[in-house]
């Protein structure tokens, strides 16, 4: 087998929504610069993810200088957003993710116009300004100083094409393959890991990518927007239904690992992959 190697970054600026495929990308303590470090809520505060509206994957968010965003998507004006100053916005408010209790800052009226007319029902778009301090990880899996942006949970998450082109074989194999063979963005990862053997990320605890070294302090259990087509916003019952019966870890159904990074650096496609632990 070839020499493991990176073969994909990739970043979404906004939580659910569509992101980029950088050729390099800067790791931070909270995770990749500029992942998720946008989130579209409720009014209340409650955050909204494709789990609830699946048509969030048609919108796209791209990175601008300066830590801004700009949003498109299908049947509306491209919106240019800044990063928004929080003595401008009345200070930070409390979100939710999850069960986390989260403090950010309202990205302004026209921001939570945008998303309000795409999504068809009221919203806002909110920015996490300071990751350092905001949102640290669950210390069942951290360690303390550990934090983390809108990720779900964890700074980073890790998949392999190897365990995909496994995944996609069983769904071959149990004779519904109208859902297959599946694409990597169905698991919206942020690296991705070529060359090596199928659900080998099962095992492992420490890596290096590159310049890089992480802690892999747990498996990724997944939910249904796996089963939500990036380029339709469309469901079905693939992956979670092939990995119900194939792919288990404990009670959860897991594809890929997240990771925690030992430090910060540089990673680029390309970069040499090894298992420390």
């Amino acid at each position: 087998m070839p020499t493991p190697v990176l073969s994909s970054v990739h970043v979404y600026p906004v939580k659910s929504m569509a992101g980029c495929s950088p050729g390099e990308a800067t790791v931070e303590p909270w995770g990749l610069a500029g992942d998720r470090r946008w989130l579209v809520t409720e009014p209340d505060g409650r955050f909204i993810t494709q789990r609830q509206l699946p048509r969030l994957a048609l919108a796209s968010a791209q990175p601008l200088p300066g830590g801004g965003v700009r949003l498109t998507a299908p049947g509306a004006e491209p919106l240019d957003v800044a990063v928004p100053v929080p003595a401008e916005q009345g200070g930070t408010i409390p979100v939710t993710v999850f069960r986390d209790k989260v403090e950010a800052v309202r990205a302004g009226d026209a921001a939570a116009a945008w998303v309000s007319a795409f999504l068809g029902t009221e919203a806002q778009l909110v920015h996490m300004d300071d990751p350092a301090v905001r949102r640290p990880v669950d210390p069942d899996y951290g360690r303390p100083g550990d934090t983390v942006s809108f990720a779900d949970g964890y700074p980073l998450l890790v998949t392999t094409t190897g365990s995909l082109h496994a995944l996609n074989a069983l769904i071959a194999q149990d004779g519904i393959a109208a859902e297959g063979p599946l694409p990597m963005n169905r698991f919206r990862p942020n690296v991705v890991v070529d060359h090596t053997a199928p659900w080998a990320e099962d095992d492992w605890r420490r890596i290096r990518i590159g310049e890089m070294t992480f802690r892999v302090v747990k498996p990724s259990g997944r939910c249904v927007i796996t089963t939500t087509d990036q380029a339709t916003a469309g469901r079905g019952k693939e992956p979670l239904r092939t990995l119900a019966r194939h792919h288990r870890i404990g009670e959860r159904l897991v594809f890929g690992q997240n990771l925690i990074p030992e430090h910060t650096g540089v990673l680029r496609v390309g970069d040499p992959f090894e298992v420390l632990d």
